[in-house]
């Protein structure tokens, strides 16, 4: 009797669509019965697993929707490699209070000190927290305002979070320059953009070749944003002996040569 009264159960659970409580009931009523516990322990158990996985496959479909290239997290970033970042300001960023606040996020640095793992970390936390966030390059991004302008409905447009990354490792026309104008014109005020971008402010105006056009998207960016800048070496060249002929070589003279050699 109790064995229907069990398959029942689990039958009505995989209806009900609770499919990990379904699962794993076998498991809960076999250690409800060693530990002698009440029915609403029981119950409080295996609804808190149910839950426990359906947070796990919303924030999974959340990152696959966002696009992003891979998983990062905070407790992953390397600090010590680079002993001058301000990490008071970047934890600070992880209260995700910008987002409520439509603050912008720009991380500037050379190529390799982690600008888009802190993007990808911020990315993560907002999909746990259930914002929708949307992933791409700046060159992937002009390819599709070409394409699709400025529909609302789009990701990049719709999102409560758009990460644009690798701003500055291409040039862009004056046409291109326009249309990411429009785009961050769109979003002032409206919702958040996280930048990576491995040019400094001053030389935004050869990136976008107008001064008036690169002028006006760092009106808007920057009225409301969070600015951290990056100094230092690359730290996936660490070690490496490339890297070191790269240091060489910013020191002159024939340093440079012997460590390539």
């Amino acid at each position: 009797m109790e064995q229907l009264t069990q398959e029942r159960l689990q039958e009505n659970l995989k209806r009900l669509k609770m499919t990990c409580a379904a699962e794993i009931l076998d498991t809960v009523v076999s250690q409800a019965e060693h530990d002698g516990g009440s029915y609403l322990a029981f119950l409080d158990h295996l609804l808190e697993e149910e839950v426990a996985a359906k947070e796990r496959r919303r924030v999974h479909t959340a990152m696959k929707i966002a696009g992003l290239p891979s998983a990062k997290t905070i407790e992953e970033y390397d600090f010590a490699f680079h002993p001058q970042l301000d990490r008071k300001a970047v934890m600070e960023l992880f209260d995700l209070t910008f987002l409520t606040r439509q603050e912008n996020v720009i991380f500037l640095g050379p190529p390799g000190v982690g600008k888009t793992h802190l993007a990808i970390a911020l990315a993560i936390k907002a999909c746990h927290h259930g914002f929708k966030v949307y992933f791409t390059t700046m060159n992937t991004l002009i390819g599709k305002l070409k394409e699709e302008g400025q529909s609302k409905g789009k990701a990049y447009r719709s999102s409560s979070l758009v990460i644009v990354d690798e701003v500055g490792y291409l040039p862009v026309t004056t046409q291109e320059a326009y249309l990411f104008f429009q785009f961050v014109s769109y979003r002032y005020e409206r919702s958040p953009i996280i930048i990576t971008s491995n040019k400094s402010f001053g030389d935004w105006q050869e990136l976008f070749g107008d001064a008036v056009i690169a002028s006006a998207i760092l009106d808007r960016l920057l009225h409301h944003c969070r600015v951290i800048n990056i100094k230092g070496h690359s730290y996936r060249l660490q070690g490496n002996a490339i890297n070191k002929s790269i240091l060489s070589i910013n020191k002159g003279g024939e340093t440079a040569t012997t460590a390539l050699q």
